[in-house]
């Protein structure tokens, strides 16, 4: 995810916060991988993007390619790595008298060793795609590249040697690198195949996600979102249950607010802890309701009478936004995320994530006994039900609507049942009415699907659900994806929000939720 600067704040550092979310720093499991073939890469119509890695040889054959000027080799690593790379060269024929010039390019779909990066024009930068050129001066070199990759495949081109030698590459590895002990995670069981492999790439893509950090992307952005988190911290309580990382990231995010006390979207961990100048205001809300999730999974008292006064604040933060009806305030002056769809409009799916927040805030401050914030968040949570049934449900169309255009969307009617805004048959019957209906304006990232399915789940719709999961992260799985990705759209299977697919992340934090789903409501 990226977004332009939003606004100038001054950052309030609570430096005992920040000290807390450091003691609370994971320490990275370490497994040295090797490849398992040299591939080529192939066209095919039914896979995504219209490409297949083809295997050739086993990868232990690599020792035997000679690569000159001109040539390449791509080597298959069997499945979505998150790592540090190791090339054993050796110079061919002659004493090198030139050094080696050489290009690697690392990707987490065949697409990307496909498609040459250099006809990349997305609005994002480039900088984010894995493509490196090297001069290796002295062979034979045991090269080890600094920077951590996020990548299944390799491919290694010869930009140049010299008439006199070529080379070969005796040996390549990656040291993978996660947070997340896969010893701790117990076995999931189903009648259904699908579903089981289904379980396994979320843990797996959870996995590769978890590093100092809950990050949301280990290919790109590498940061710590708190949307992410919050559907990262629900996956990690089923499986890993390093429940310390979703620890230091509350603290991370309670140490550096703004002015006014309000949670950055995002954190940079390096060099040292940053908040980016973006504030979303679905996502201070979600700051509130991980909190909640991580109380309920730890009963962790202390924390959470620590980071109250941060999660109350984010509830303050959000009512101001409420004009005199009720209803949230829908113009320029505001960021809300839902989902990556350019028409959406977010005033009601908004209103219904307060709501959301405010019953889980109120379930907080009544455990601390914090009596008056929670008369207050009671009297307005009165408010904002009627205020949303007065104005945004629309009896003759059977839907809430958002905005003034009164639009009918899935993020909307998706959050209301969550947010408890009818009675529990109401909900299955609005969800009901959406699977026949299906309103326009979709859904375009697993971020949203995620909340439909457990919107399914929570109203006892278990078949539409397991229909819905199969149909989205099954169509995944049929399109070679070893871990869940950030955007898919399977009506449009280059769909990409920054204006090119190569820069999609095929390894994406809040794609990994099915084992939730699948293990808390199963």
């Amino acid at each position: 995810m990226s977004f332009q600067k939003n606004q100038t704040h001054e950052v309030k550092r609570n430096k005992s916060f920040e000290e807390k979310a450091e003691s609370l720093k994971p320490t990275l499991f370490r497994h040295v991988i090797e490849p398992t073939n040299l591939i080529d890469v192939v066209e095919n119509k039914e896979k995504i993007h219209n490409w297949e890695a083809k295997p050739l040889k086993p990868a232990n054959e690599l020792s035997e390619e000679v690569l000159g000027k001109g040539d390449r080799v791509i080597l298959d690593f069997g499945d979505h790595q998150v790592g540090y790379l190791q090339l054993h060269i050796v110079p061919v024929g002659s004493p090198p008298d030139a050094p080696l010039h050489m290009r690697l390019t690392f990707g987490e779909m065949p697409v990307e060793m496909a498609e040459s990066f250099s006809s990349y024009d997305g609005w994002i930068s480039s900088s984010w795609l894995q493509e490196e050129t090297i001069h290796v001066d002295v062979l034979p070199n045991q090269l080890s590249l600094p920077r951590r990759y996020s990548f299944r495949y390799l491919k290694i081109e010869v930009l140049d040697t010299s008439p006199k030698y070529k080379v070969s590459f005796k040996k390549a590895t990656v040291e993978a690198v996660t947070s997340a002990d896969v010893c701790k995670v117990g076995s999931f069981s189903h009648d259904d195949p699908e579903l089981v492999e289904i379980d396994r790439v979320s843990i797996k893509t959870l996995q590769d996600c978890m590093q100092d950090v809950f990050e949301d992307g280990p290919k790109r952005d590498r940061r710590l979102w708190l949307g992410d988190l919050r559907l990262q911290a629900l996956a990690n309580y089923s499986t890993f249950k390093n429940n310390d990382l979703v620890k230091r990231n509350l603290y991370q995010f309670a140490a550096v607010p703004n002015q006014d006390g309000q949670v950055s979207a995002n954190l940079f961990n390096e060099p040292f802890l940053i908040p980016d100048d973006t504030f979303l205001y679905d996502y201070s809300l979600f700051f509130t309701t991980t909190l909640y999730d991580y109380f309920q999974a730890t009963k962790d008292y202390e924390t959470l009478e620590e980071l109250w006064p941060t999660a109350y604040r984010q509830v303050e933060i959000g009512l101001k936004r409420l004009d005199n009806h009720g209803i949230l305030k829908d113009d320029e002056s505001w960021w809300s995320f839902i989902d990556w769809h350019q028409d959406l409009n977010k005033q009601a799916p908004s209103q219904a994530i307060l709501i959301y927040t405010l019953r889980r805030a109120i379930s907080l401050a009544d455990t601390l006994g914090k009596k008056e914030e929670q008369e207050k968040m009671e009297k307005h949570l009165k408010l904002v039900l009627e205020a949303t049934i007065i104005h945004l449900w629309q009896e003759d169309l059977g839907f809430f609507v958002s905005g003034e255009n009164a639009q009918v969307s899935w993020a909307t009617q998706v959050w209301m049942v969550l947010a408890e805004v009818l009675q529990p048959e109401k909900n299955q019957e609005l969800l009901t009415r959406l699977l026949e209906n299906k309103p326009n304006i979709e859904m375009n990232t697993p971020y949203m699907h995620h909340h439909l399915v457990e919107a399914l789940l929570m109203v006892d719709m278990k078949k539409e659900a397991l229909d819905w999961m199969k149909m989205y992260w099954g169509g995944m799985l049929k399109e070679g994806a070893d871990t869940f990705w950030e955007l898919y759209n399977p009506k449009d299977k280059e769909f990409s929000p920054y204006g090119n697919h190569l820069i999609n992340s095929y390894c994406h934090a809040w794609s990994c939720t099915p084992t939730y789903l699948l293990r808390e409501y199963l």
